[in-house]
């Protein structure tokens, strides 16, 4: 093959960049057809502020701040499709965003 040699992804990195795809869509889809399928989700917030936010900020005017959502999704997705460092870039970014969707309780 040579020096254009293309190196593909890992598997793991292919499988979660394309769930983040496919999440980012889900997102859209529902925020889209109903924005109410989201009043409950930081119900079992670990603090307060969290449960307060979500419901004071973003369910004050759903569709922009899950549409931000999907787009973050979608560009982490993008990021762990593309390979090399721009993966390593998503994967940093697939922590943080597990990391901080802890603070919505523990099922996630």
């Amino acid at each position: 093959m040579g020096e254009w040699q293309e190196r593909r992804p890992p598997r793991a990195t292919t499988v979660v960049g394309a769930l983040y795809l496919v999440a980012s869509g889900s997102h859209v889809g529902l925020v889209s057809a109903d924005p109410s399928v989201y009043e409950s989700f930081a119900a079992r917030g670990l603090f307060a502020f969290v449960r307060s936010g979500w419901t004071d900020i973003v369910m004050a005017s759903p569709r922009p701040w899950i549409y931000a959502l999907a787009a973050g999704e979608a560009t982490l997705g993008a990021l762990l499709l593309s390979g090399g460092r721009a993966a390593r870039a998503g994967w940093i970014g697939v922590l943080a965003f597990h990391a901080l969707l802890l603070l919505f309780g523990w099922g996630f």
